[in-house]
């Protein structure tokens, strides 16, 4: 058999409402989500064997059974019959810990790749379904258009074209300090400040659809993310870089989910390399700091 390749995006939130705690532990969200051109390469070379194994170019990326990869092939295996086995090679492009649903991307390229190899015994939409035992953020990975997600993200709706539209193409610089934040760490803490912290499933549909229902509307109109509040208090350097992006470059900066990422929309002709210089200024020559596109 062939080895199989799937380029894994990284994504962006530019909309992040966390609304409440369900029964089952998990948050309720509204958000709108968006593919960019940057990402992961995931290869799986398929043999004989019945294993599965890892590998990467990141020394510091986890290979073992932890590895949402491995986690979704012992799924797939699972629930498709198929018997086979392979090897993943990871080209890993995307930071760890920064909200851009890298290990989530992972996790759905190596479904895909996997149901190729098998000879596609699966279609997208029961993939999409087996990805939302790995993450609440995998499903969105299948339609790779800016979309709303729902519930705890297993809901994917794909923008109005008119709204996809007004972000298809548009540039942006994204940003990672060295230090990441953990997921689990930033629900836990807009829940112990509840009910404040949430906000209103009322009040984010409306806002959604004020953005989506206003044509020459622009996108900085619609940003937002709960866990600014949390993130932002616990990491001043955050708010204060993003303080001075905004002064400097007349940007609208954002958080992008849990973090530590951040992005800001930008012209298409705008120099990375003077935002480069303020960045690395501010927080290191070690930092992220990418001029990218959205899908």
């Amino acid at each position: 058999m062939d080895p199989v390749t799937v380029f894994a995006p990284a994504k962006i939130n530019l909309f992040l409402a966390v609304t409440g705690r369900r029964k089952d532990g998990y948050h309720d969200l509204v958000s709108v989500v968006a593919p960019l051109d940057f990402g992961d390469t995931l290869k799986f070379e398929p043999d004989g064997e019945g294993a599965f194994s890892l590998v990467s170019d990141d020394s510091e990326l986890p290979c073992d059974d932890s590895n949402l990869i491995l986690k979704a092939a012992r799924l797939f295996r699972d629930r498709s019959g198929w018997a086979g086995g392979g090897r993943f090679m990871l080209q890993k492009r995307i930071p760890m810990g920064a909200g851009l649903g890298g290990g989530s991307s992972d996790a759905v390229a190596a479904l895909k790749a996997l149901n190729a190899a098998a000879g596609r015994p699966l279609d997208d939409g029961r993939l999409a379904e087996l990805s939302a035992e790995i993450g609440s953020d995998c499903p969105l990975f299948f339609l790779s258009k800016p979309s709303v997600i729902r519930g705890r993200g297993e809901r994917v709706e794909r923008l109005p074209e008119a709204a996809g539209h007004r972000l298809s193409g548009r540039s942006l610089i994204v940003l990672k300090p060295t230090f990441a934040i953990s997921t689990p760490w930033a629900y836990r803490t807009l829940a112990a400040a509840a009910p404040g912290s949430y906000l209103a499933v009322e009040a984010a549909e409306a806002r959604l659809s004020g953005w989506l229902g206003d044509a020459a509307a622009p996108v900085e109109s619609l940003l937002f993310n709960s866990f600014e509040s949390p993130a932002f208090f616990k990491f001043p350097a955050l708010p204060a870089l993003l303080g001075e992006l905004r002064e400097r470059f007349g940007a609208a900066p954002l958080l992008s989910g849990s973090g530590s990422a951040c992005f800001a929309f930008v012209p298409d002709e705008a120099d990375p390399g003077a935002w480069t210089a303020t960045i690395r200024a501010a927080w290191g020559p070690d930092v992220f700091v990418r001029k990218v596109r959205v899908a």
